[in-house]
């Protein structure tokens, strides 16, 4: 079985959202923290969590970059569990029952983006249309270390074209930009 864990390429999460999910720790897409939201009204860093995030399950904090693992059923289990809790927690589920349902649906849908190898990136690009959340994922692998190449470049790779998100992202350029000290 394979899941979803945060990954940090540099310390950008730690400014761009209002908390930084930890390296390392299991994560989902975390759009059901947006779902009661007036998302006309979202910005600064609710709306970079909103349009590229990824929730930690540990730290409720958010993530740029995930990374397809493996994992095992009792790993598929504590990830459950801890969400469950911070659903009670954070957002006030009525009972730890009524979360770990809720839990299991979240963790089953990230389980469902690792159809691709172990190691592989992935990044979401999300926003509101219609009436409804959409979200668009994509598997991002590193480029071979070949001279002349940005240690920090990446290759979409995907079977068919998604869609065009309604505001463009270019994670290269953002990444090569943090990583020489200027903004985006």
């Amino acid at each position: 079985m394979k899941l979803l864990k945060t990954i940090r390429a540099d310390p950008s999460d730690t400014f761009v959202f209002s908390t930084a999910a930890e390296q390392g720790e299991w994560a989902v897409s975390g759009a059901f923290m947006f779902a009661p939201q007036d998302l006309g009204a979202v910005t600064g860093k609710a709306r970079a969590a909103f349009r590229s995030g990824f929730l930690g399950v540990g730290s409720f904090g958010w993530s740029t970059l995930v990374q397809i693992v493996s994992a095992t059923e009792a790993d598929r289990a504590a990830a459950v569990d801890m969400l469950a809790s911070q659903l009670v927690l954070h957002l006030g589920a009525p009972s730890l029952q009524i979360a770990r349902l809720a839990a299991e649906e979240e963790i089953a849908f990230a389980a469902s983006l690792c159809d691709h190898k172990e190691g592989m990136l992935i990044a979401v690009s999300r926003r509101y249309d219609d009436g409804e959340i959409r979200e668009v994922f994509r598997a991002l692998s590193p480029r071979g270390a070949a001279p002349g190449i940005r240690p920090l470049a990446f290759l979409e790779a995907a079977d068919e074209p998604a869609e065009s998100p309604a505001e463009s992202m270019d994670l290269t350029a953002d990444l090569t930009a943090l990583m020489n000290g200027g903004h985006r």
